[in-house]
């Protein structure tokens, strides 16, 4: 018998089933992300430790929603980056136009600040609040 802390973490699954429900439905898919010396992003778009990434197809090249990363090219200010994100620093996942989704608790072994245990992704562009549905 598999013993359950033995078994690979859900977040990756459930970060490429909520990027496939995003493209199908066509909505632009967002990670919100706390950065800290394991993310690889332009650190000149951090704020307050996050970041906000567009992962949509048009945003990217070589996308790869990996079970331990996220990694992709991205152009920030017109340069291109290599970005490259574990999916453990992953906190939210959802639709640009609607803030659908999901969010994500973080490890305690991860967790910088209180404030991490309850995030607060960025509101997309209009000032809809995104509807996060919060996973144990």
């Amino acid at each position: 018998m598999i013993d359950a802390k033995d078994s690979s973490s859900t977040r990756p699954y459930l970060i490429r089933a909520l990027y496939e429900w995003c493209t199908d439905n066509g909505f632009t898919p967002f990670i919100a992300v706390l950065v800290d010396e394991t993310v690889r992003v332009p650190n000149e778009f951090v704020k307050d430790g996050e970041i906000v990434l567009n992962i949509s197809f048009d945003a990217t090249s070589s996308l790869n929603l990996g079970n331990e990363t996220i990694e992709f090219k991205g152009r920030f200010g017109g340069v291109a980056r290599d970005i490259l994100v574990p999916v453990d620093r992953v906190l939210a996942i959802y639709a640009r136009e609607t803030g659908q989704g999901m969010s994500f608790p973080m490890l305690a072994s991860v967790a910088t600040s209180p404030e991490v245990e309850s995030p607060e992704p960025p509101r997309p562009s209009g000032g809809a609040r995104p509807s996060l549905t919060r996973i144990k």
